[in-house]
C-alpha cells in the first residue's frame, strides 16, 4: 500500500537561479557561498553535471573543467521564498507531512490517492502545478512508496525529472543494483560497520534480520532502518534541539586575531538571538578556530543555563583567551561558536538569588530582538562585534531552513515597532428614528 510521496527538487539553488534569471537557462551554472576562486560550490546546475561537475568542487577546479562556466554567488533569501511558494503549490493538491529539507518535501497519500493509478497521476498534476505557478525550471523527482524511506529511494532512482513506484511487492528485487551507500541513514562509517559484520551488498542487508540491524546500529535505529526497509511504517523518533551554532570562512584580509574575534562576537550575536527565538536556554559554549596550514582547535565552557547574550560575550572572551600561545601568531581561516547543552525556555528555573537582573536582562534583550527584527539586523548590537557587522550572513543547512524575518527583517512589521493600531470603524449613520 503506498502511504508517501517524496518530492525532490533537481539542483534546487542553481535551478531557482536560472528560472530567476533568463540568461542563464540552458547554461552551466554553480553555486557558491562566496565569490572567490577557491570557495567550494553547493548547487551545480543540471546543465554542469552533464559536463562532470559535482557539488562541493573548487571554483577555481570548476572553470578548468568546465569552460564557459558561470558561477554566482548564493542568495538564500530568493531560495527560501521559492521553497514557501513551492512547498504552498504542492500543499495545493496533497497534505505536506513534513519538510525535509529546503529541496525535500514529504507527503501523506490516504484513501483514493494511495492507489497506484492515482498516486503516478497526482505525481504530474504536482509537476505540471509547479511548471505553472513557480516556473519550467523548476524540475523535481518523485517517488511513491509505502513509507517515506522507500519513496526517497525511489525519488533518487531517477534523476532529473524522475517519477519512480516502489511497493512492498518491488522490494528487494528493484533495489538490489543499489550500494550500501545510497540508502539514507548509511554513511561510510555505518556502511564499514555493515560490512565488519557480514553485510555488504543490499541483498544481505534486506535478508538480515531486526535484531541484526539493532546490533550493528547499537540501539533502536537499527530496528526502525529494517522496519523502514521491509514498507514498514514505524515512525520516525523526532530529532531533539542539540546546539544552535554559526561558523565562518574567514575573507583573507580578515585573517588575523582582531577580526576573527570580532566575527565571533558577530556569530555569537546571531546564535542568541536565534536561541531566544526558538525558546532555548543554553548551559555551555564551544569556540572552534581552524588554520589553513596548522592545527585545529576548540575549546568548550559550561556556565548555568541563559540566554543573556552578555554572560555568553564574557564566556567567548575567556575562551579566546585560553588559545594556546603557539596558535597566536597563525592566520585563522575559519571560526565557529557553537551553544549547547540546550534547555527548553518551559523547564528552566530561574536563579534564586539573580532572578531581578535575569528578568530585567531578559527583557532587554527582548527589545534588541525586536529592534533588529523591525530595522534589519544590527540595528543594535553588542560592542564586541564592531567592524564585523558584515559577517554571517542568512545561510542555508540541508537540516536547518533559517527564518529571514527572524535572522534578516521581518517585513511583515514595516518598520513598526509595535503594530499599526486599527482603523476605527465608521459610527453608523443615523436614519433620523430613536
Amino acid at each position: 500500500m503506498l502511504r508517501a510521496l517524496a518530492i525532490d527538487f533537481n539542483s534546487f539553488f542553481a535551478s531557482v537561479e536560472q528560472q530567476d534569471r533568463p540568461e542563464l537557462r540552458g547554461q552551466p551554472v554553480i553555486v557558491v557561498p562566496v565569490l572567490a576562486e577557491t570557495s567550494g560550490s553547493i548547487a551545480v546546475s543540471l546543465e554542469a553535471k552533464q559536463r562532470g561537475l559535482q557539488r562541493n568542487v573548487r571554483v577555481g577546479e570548476a572553470r578548468q573543467q568546465c569552460p564557459g562556466l558561470i558561477v554566482v554567488e548564493a542568495r538564500p533569501e530568493l531560495y527560501i521564498q521559492y521553497h514557501r511558494r513551492l512547498k504552498a503549490i504542492v500543499e495545493s493538491l496533497v497534505p505536506v507531512k513534513k519538510v525535509q529539507s529546503i529541496d525535500e518535501l514529504e507527503c501523506e497519500l490516504s484513501g483514493d490517492l494511495a492507489e497506484p493509478g492515482r498516486a503516478r497521476r497526482l505525481a504530474e498534476e504536482i509537476r505540471q502545478k509547479i511548471y505553472r505557478d513557480a516556473g519550467r525550471c523548476l524540475r523535481c523527482s518523485i517517488g511513491l512508496g509505502p513509507n517515506w524511506f522507500i519513496a526517497k529511494l525511489a525519488s533518487d532512482l531517477q534523476k532529473p525529472d524522475g517519477l519512480v513506484l516502489l511497493d512492498t511487492a518491488d522490494l528487494p528485487e528493484k533495489i538490489l543494483h543499489l550500494r550500501l551507500g545510497e540508502f539514507t541513514g548509511i554513511g561510510p562509517n555505518m556502511e564499514k560497520r555493515l560490512r565488519a559484520a557480514g553485510i555488504g551488498s543490499v541483498a544481505e542487508l534486506y535478508a538480515a534480520s531486526s535484531a541484526r540491524l539493532r546490533a550493528v546500529w547499537g540501539g533502536v535505529e537499527g530496528a526502525r532502518f529494517h522496519d523502514w526497509l521491509h514498507g514498514g511504517v514505524q515512525e520516525r523518533a523526532a530529532p531533539r534541539a542539540a546546539s544552535v551554532g554559526h561558523s565562518q570562512v574567514l575573507p583573507p584580509a580578515q585573517r588575523h586575531g582582531a577580526a576573527a574575534l570580532a566575527v565571533l562576537h558577530r556569530l555569537l550575536q546571531k546564535a542568541a538571538m536565534r536561541l531566544r527565538h526558538d525558546g532555548f536556554y543554553a548551559g555551555a559554549l564551544q569556540l572552534a578556530v581552524s588554520y589553513r596550514h596548522g592545527p585545529e582547535w576548540q575549546a568548550d565552557l559550561h556556565f548555568n543555563e541563559t540566554q543573556d547574550t552578555l554572560h555568553f560575550t564574557h564566556a567567548l572572551n575567556e575562551l579566546w583567551s585560553r588559545r594556546p600561545a603557539a596558535h597566536q601568531p597563525l592566520a585563522p581561516q575559519q571560526v565557529g561558536v557553537i551553544l549547547h547543552r540546550l534547555l527548553p525556555a518551559t523547564l528552566h528555573t530561574g536563579d534564586l538569588f539573580a532572578g531581578a537582573q535575569e528578568a530585567s536582562r531578559t527583557r532587554l534583550l527582548g527589545a534588541v530582538d525586536t529592534l533588529n527584527q523591525t530595522f534589519g539586523k544590527n540595528s543594535v548590537y553588542f560592542g564586541g562585534a564592531h567592524g564585523a557587522t558584515g559577517y554571517a550572513p542568512l545561510r542555508i543547512a540541508f537540516t536547518r531552513i533559517p527564518e529571514p524575518e527572524v535572522e534578516e527583517i521581518d517585513a511583515a512589521r514595516q518598520r513598526r515597532v509595535r503594530p499599526k493600531p486599527p482603523a476605527p470603524r465608521p459610527e453608523p449613520e443615523s436614519d433620523g428614528t430613536d
